[in-house]
């Protein structure tokens, strides 16, 4: 750093700036007028060449010596720090507007109330900044800015970084802000169960399971999907609760209940961290066993495979045998390739969920 800096037609001048034309006008050599100041060589050095600030002592003494104000020198310092601050500022927004650039603005619009800024970029970004809380939209280029990163995700893209920090981001503030009794891992197998018999009331499950985890201390939160983030859903610890949330990216009923089952899974297992589609490794393993046998008993499957009958009449007589929703049956199914995912029998028992913020 030198004793000036120039940007974008402004220019800021250190104390030092100065302080170099009064050593040069006194006659003395640096380390002479170093001696005098009663400080360093070294320090005066610096202090001249810009890459030291300007201390409350070192001001006094510059004020004593040359016979000027304590607050001259200290005004000149803060002026020089304030126009510094601008400019990092001003190159700090440079950089936001290009993690803004793979953002869409009308996914924090509709669905957050952001207010609506047409071709006002720079006011967008920091609508969005102080949406998501943060000082700079660049923080969510950071693995594991909000939540873990599972090591099965190293080759995920920078893009799919930022939009899924960003959706923790949100579940997390919306969390926050939300007082819930302290997790109970007792009252978790009970809240698992009574979820697990909602799978067929699709007009009116929501608000009964997220009450059932909300009294166990698992604040569940749903979210329209960041297109690009390949996020299927996180947890994560926040004070004495457990934040979990899934998106609606895909989400057929089926589609759903496995991903907030494997979520809780996650919870189940004692790990906490981002979801990604087709993310590998045994804590994925682990959630999706514990999905799929929470979802279909294992016994009951088994014997409805050796059946060898896979038509609807059947698929809905042993949907309604294990109080399921006929489409996590199919699922089930077509993820064992035992039905293919183009079968026509998908959309007649297929239901697509929507969130609405």
């Amino acid at each position: 750093m030198s004793n000036y800096i120039e940007y974008n037609g402004k220019i800021a001048f250190h104390p030092g700036y100065y302080i170099k034309e009064i050593v040069e006008e006194s006659g003395l050599t640096q380390e002479d007028f170093a001696k005098r100041l009663d400080t360093t060589p070294k320090n005066l050095s610096l202090l001249l060449r810009g890459k030291q600030s300007l201390s409350v002592d070192m001001a006094m003494k510059l004020a004593r010596m040359v016979g000027t104000s304590f607050n001259f020198w200290m005004s000149l310092q803060n002026s020089y720090d304030e126009l510094i601050a601008e400019f990092k500022s001003e190159e700090e927004l440079e950089r936001e507007q290009q993690v803004f650039s793979i953002l869409d603005y009308k996914y924090f619009r509709d669905n957050f109330g952001l207010p609506d800024l047409p071709r006002k970029i720079d006011e967008q970004i920091k609508a969005v900044r102080k949406f998501l809380d943060v000082a700079t939209l660049c923080v969510f280029k950071k693995r594991n800015m909000a939540v873990n990163f599972r090591k099965s995700t190293m080759n995920i893209s920078e893009s799919n970084i930022i939009k899924a920090n960003i959706m923790v981001q949100i579940a997390t503030n919306m969390a926050l802000k939300t007082k819930a009794p302290d997790f109970d891992n007792s009252k978790l197998d009970s809240a698992i169960e009574y979820s697990l018999t909602l799978t067929t009331e699709h007009e009116r499950f929501f608000p009964l399971i997220q009450q059932t985890f909300f009294n166990a201390g698992i604040i569940l939160i749903i979210l329209p999907n960041l297109p690009g983030s390949k996020l299927n859903g996180a947890t994560k610890k926040i004070g004495n609760n457990i934040m979990v949330m899934v998106n609606d990216r895909r989400v057929f009923s089926d589609i759903f209940w496995f991903t907030l089952f494997h979520e809780i899974g996650h919870v189940v297992n004692g790990d906490y961290g981002i979801s990604f589609e087709n993310e590998e490794g045994e804590p994925e393993k682990v959630a999706d066993a514990f999905a799929r046998d929470k979802l279909i008993p294992p016994s009951e499957y088994e014997n409805f495979i050796e059946n060898r009958d896979f038509s609807l009449f059947s698929i809905r007589r042993f949907a309604e045998k294990i109080h399921r929703d006929p489409a996590i049956v199919l699922g089930r199914l077509q993820n064992d390739k035992i039905i293919g995912f183009d079968d026509i029998r998908a959309k007649q028992l297929r239901r697509k969920y929507k969130v609405k913020m």
